[in-house]
């Protein structure tokens, strides 16, 4: 029994225009093809509710990180329940609160959202992976590649098919910010890098190329290790 650890970005599940139903009828098909032989673990961003209600309460007058983390943490549970609820009777019936102590349960695919203040989903999905002895996580994004530079804002942006984890550090930075979107959490870089993880950055839309990886077939997407 093979375990994935995804970190699946909120900005696929339900980006600015609203939830993406056709994705989320696609990712059931796609892992009952494999919950036989496999086992998924899930943890899902905040996406464009978190930041809009972050960017509400900063204009508020609201500048506690802890306060703003705790509302992304609430939009991130929002979206796990709703990944949850839409893979049916593969997933199992409670999310995962804490990367830690997980729900029992015979299911094959187990998903949650946020845990503490001060650490994004990624870094959840870092201590799940720890957890459970898995030396890879699964970034699933809205992007092919990490670049060095913005690729939406940037013709000129160089796509990384691998990276070592300096590398990605020199991009992310020291310092976690409630609301920042930046490729994987800089607390979240620190501990793969400690456990000897490989992170995978796959485009979290192209459901086909993440069949291929979760197949072993050659895939788009940077690695990290």
């Amino acid at each position: 029994m093979k375990n994935f650890v995804f970190s699946l970005g909120g900005s696929v599940v339900a980006p600015a225009v609203g939830v993406n139903v056709k994705f989320l009828a696609a990712f059931k098909k796609l892992l009952s093809k494999f919950v036989r032989r496999s086992r998924f673990y899930i943890i899902v961003g905040g996406g464009a509710a978190a930041r809009q209600y972050q960017k509400a309460m900063k204009e508020s007058g609201v500048n506690n990180t802890d306060e703003l983390d705790w509302i992304g943490i609430a939009a991130t549970r929002l979206n796990a329940e709703l990944v949850r609820v839409s893979l049916g009777k593969i997933a199992c019936p409670q999310i995962i609160l804490d990367p830690t102590k997980l729900p029992k349960s015979k299911k094959q695919v187990f998903v949650g959202g946020g845990w503490k203040p001060g650490w994004s989903t990624d870094y959840v999905a870092a201590v799940l992976a720890k957890n459970i002895g898995a030396k890879t996580v699964v970034n699933l994004s809205n992007i092919d590649y990490i670049c060095d530079k913005d690729p939406k804002k940037f013709a000129d942006a160089k796509p990384f098919k691998k990276m070592r984890w300096s590398d990605l550090r020199d991009l992310v930075g020291e310092k976690w910010v409630p609301g920042f979107h930046l490729p994987f959490d800089p607390k979240a870089c620190a501990l793969a890098k400690k456990e000897k993880m490989s992170v995978i950055f796959l485009n979290g839309n192209n459901l086909n190329n993440l069949k291929k990886f979760i197949e072993g077939k050659s895939f788009i997407g940077t690695i990290v290790e």
